[in-house]
């Protein structure tokens, strides 16, 4: 084993140790003038309506219920927030773009959203989930223009990836790549996951782990 692969091992073993660290829920609020108290380095999940977000937070932190998955799009309305072994802030922000939702009530979670990605100096990365299946969208062009303004690194995670065969993924990936070069504030590294089924967990885990030692 050369070198660069044992440091690699070591890398992904202290990963999964702290993923295995006790996660709980720490605090829930719709109102941005009533967030926690900033400590940890804070990691926010954000996304469309059923993007996955829930989902891949349980995945990550091997929970079945620990952020609460709803069958309903729009259903999340606040900002929950998670501690990770005393080392990080999990950040499951509202869905944006649920067609269902009143105009008045949708300007509202995104007003929330855009506040607390504007002024959160905690906050160390956002990791803006898209549907394998779905792409980018208007809507996530918004919110990366946003962090590209506030300066705020952010990676772009393909969920659902089970749902697409090898090629229709690969395609997915590309496209996803090419719009995240159009934007300074995005991470280079797009990682493909699947809650379901486990891919791209343990290299997202690397990634946030390093955030957790600053």
């Amino acid at each position: 084993m050369t070198g660069e692969t044992e440091e690699a091992a070591e890398q992904l073993a202290a990963a999964r140790k702290l993923f295995a660290s006790p996660c709980e829920f720490v605090w829930g609020t719709g109102d941005i003038e009533s967030l926690p108290p900033q400590s940890l380095p804070e990691i926010a999940f954000v996304g469309r309506s059923n993007a996955g977000k829930s989902s891949l937070i349980n995945a990550l932190t091997n929970r079945k219920t620990l952020a609460r998955v709803s069958h309903t799009p729009g259903r999340t309305r606040e900002i929950n927030f998670f501690k990770l072994g005393n080392r990080l802030i999990f950040a499951d922000l509202p869905g944006y773009g649920y067609a269902k939702a009143s105009k008045a009530m949708a300007a509202e979670w995104q007003k929330l959203i855009f506040a607390y990605l504007r002024g959160r100096a905690s906050l160390r990365r956002v990791l803006l989930l898209i549907d394998a299946r779905r792409g980018v969208l208007d809507l996530d062009r918004d919110v990366m223009r946003l962090l590209d303004e506030a300066a705020v690194s952010f990676a772009l995670v393909l969920t659902k990836s089970d749902k697409l065969t090898a090629d229709e993924l690969a395609a997915s990936h590309a496209d996803v790549g090419a719009e995240a070069r159009k934007h300074t504030a995005a991470f280079p590294e797009i990682i493909a996951t699947s809650a379901l089924r486990g891919a791209g967990l343990d290299t997202l885990k690397m990634q946030l782990a390093v955030l957790a030692e600053h």
